[in-house]
């Protein structure tokens, strides 16, 4: 299955029982991606970051399957004042701070490994030479299988996977973006600071690299595409998205699923792997149903068409 399972919530408003619950039934589906971050989910009241990583580490223990589980963590906005729920204080990505992070981060997941460790925001204060020998380090002791780059943009990904290849460092394989079918206005501002979107020109890159993965998050907006009470952001805000969503309620009325499974099913068509947040079994239940929706030529090229 290509989907991975979000578990920004587990330890917190989804308790360890939820969690082990959820985390269960994605694993007897099939899946085995797990996505977590050394901050989740600082932001919320009473919370320190550790939650997320602590539920998933408590998880693979108790089940022995950590040898089965492809993880993947992150570094870089886990913040370094107590209480403080913005990124001004940030640990960023300098060579001590991933070294610091990454012995952290390991504990609280009970692994001596990551499969993919994320950069998980820029840093342009740390020379990117700096930060992939940091990476690199890390893979040569065997702490780390791989490297991603989450938030970033096109031409700064690729500087750095130029640098790595020049300098026989660990490259980043994989990025991580906010992605889904509606597309936003031109030149828009989201609400979170944090979020870098999937632009045109990014996704062209990728396509482009076949070393490279994107990991889509944001893929289904907190429940926006089919939940009156969660409103589309205001980013997509345009003309074009009326005909969207228009294409994409028809089609998933065709075929007898949710705009969701629909979604889901739009991006894994691409390759690219949608990251799918839960709290409750019906959401993994419908998210799961999406990894053998297949999509024809026809329905892609209606859902794709200009809006």
């Amino acid at each position: 299955m290509n989907i991975a399972l979000g578990t920004i919530p587990f330890g917190t408003t989804v308790g360890e029982k939820d969690s082990f619950a959820l985390l269960d039934r994605f694993a007897e589906a099939g899946g085995t991606m797990i996505d977590t971050a050394n901050n989740y989910p600082f932001w919320a009241e009473g919370c320190s970051g550790d939650e997320s990583e602590l539920t998933v580490g408590a998880w693979m223990a108790a089940r022995g399957n950590r040898d089965e589980i492809f993880l993947s963590t992150k570094v870089g906005a886990r913040p370094t004042i107590p209480g403080d729920t913005t990124l001004d204080s940030a640990e960023g990505l300098s060579a001590p701070a991933v070294a610091k992070a990454v012995e952290g981060s390991l504990s609280r997941l009970r692994t001596d490994y990551i499969d993919v460790y994320w950069a998980h925001i820029e840093d342009r204060s740390v020379p990117l030479e700096e930060t992939l020998g940091a990476f690199d380090a890390l893979a040569r002791q065997g702490r780390i299988r791989s490297a991603g780059a989450s938030n970033v943009p096109a031409w700064r990904l690729d500087r750095a996977r130029n640098l790595s290849a020049s300098r026989g460092l660990l490259p980043y394989t994989y990025v991580q973006l906010r992605h889904t079918y509606l597309r936003p206005r031109p030149l828009t501002r989201m609400a979170e600071s944090g979020h870098v979107l999937a632009t045109d020109e990014m996704l062209d890159y990728v396509r482009a690299e076949p070393d490279l993965t994107l990991w889509a998050y944001n893929t289904l907006m907190a429940g926006a595409y089919t939940r009156a009470d969660r409103p589309i952001p205001e980013i997509y805000d345009h003309p074009g998205t009326t005909r969207r969503l228009a294409v994409l309620r028809e089609v998933s009325s065709e075929l007898g699923v949710t705009p969701n499974q629909v979604v889901l099913a739009w991006l894994l068509a691409d390759g690219y792997v949608p990251i799918v947040g839960v709290s409750t079994m019906a959401q993994l239940d419908e998210a799961v149903g999406a990894a053998d929706l297949k999509l024809d030529d026809d329905l892609r090229a209606r859902l794709d068409a200009p809006c």
